[in-house]
């Protein structure tokens, strides 16, 4: 596992910010992360809030959820996030 930080994609709560979960073409959901605020601003807009965090950290984060992977630097259209996703 990498220990560049990576650049995470959240919808910001009133009280905290949750990940932003997608779903991959075959439907299963996935986590994304960017190599840089740049990649990331170029696939989901200027808007999309993001945290930094390690790869362990965000794996840590997922490894409770019904989550497939993670997918860094998707260049494909997103889809809808998971319904119910945090």
């Amino acid at each position: 596992m990498s220990e560049v930080p990576l650049f995470i994609p959240v919808r910001q709560g009133r009280l905290s910010a949750s990940l932003r979960l997608f779903r991959t073409a075959a439907g299963e959901k996935t986590a994304v992360a960017f190599t840089s605020p740049l990649r990331l601003v170029k696939v989901l807009g200027s808007d999309q809030q993001w945290v930094r965090l390690s790869e362990p950290a965000l794996r840590g984060m997922l490894r409770d959820l019904d989550v497939m992977g993670v997918v860094v630097d998707p260049a494909g259209a997103m889809t809808r996030p998971a319904e119910g996703a945090a």
